[in-house]
């Protein structure tokens, strides 16, 4: 049964930028704007693996993330949750979806030969909501 209320469900759905928080090496909270997908289940980003919310997360599965609504800053989603899974994206699949989502582009445009992509999958835990 999923945490996420009706009431703000549609934020889940909105073409708009979730902050996601971990923890890094050192306890300190570390915050990124991500695109995001709402796939049922689990709020899905994608992250290189050079960087460093994805050492954070081999470290520490644990993660909130905030969607304010896109036509309201008054309202907004905050879901924590945990890391249930990383899965390689070899094939860029996830994060051309995500270019052609909120972009309007087929391919995401600032991939490098030398990033190794993941699709992090975080199973909503608690929420807490406002607007």
């Amino acid at each position: 049964m999923s945490v996420i209320p009706e009431s703000h469900a549609d934020l889940l759905e909105a073409v708009t930028l979730a902050d996601v928080a971990t923890i890094g090496p050192k306890g300190e909270p570390q915050v990124n704007p991500v695109w995001f997908e709402w796939d049922g289940t689990h709020l899905c980003f994608s992250q290189t693996t050079a960087r460093q919310k994805y050492r954070n997360l081999g470290r520490e599965p644990r993660v909130a993330l905030s969607i304010v609504d896109p036509t309201n800053p008054y309202r907004y989603l905050e879901v924590r949750g945990t890391v249930v899974a990383i899965d390689p994206d070899p094939e860029l699949a996830f994060i051309n979806r995500q270019a052609q989502r909120y972009m309007g582009e087929d391919t995401y445009p600032w991939h490098q030969p030398t990033d190794e992509r993941v699709v992090v999958r975080v199973l909503p835990e608690h929420t807490s909501q406002m607007g």
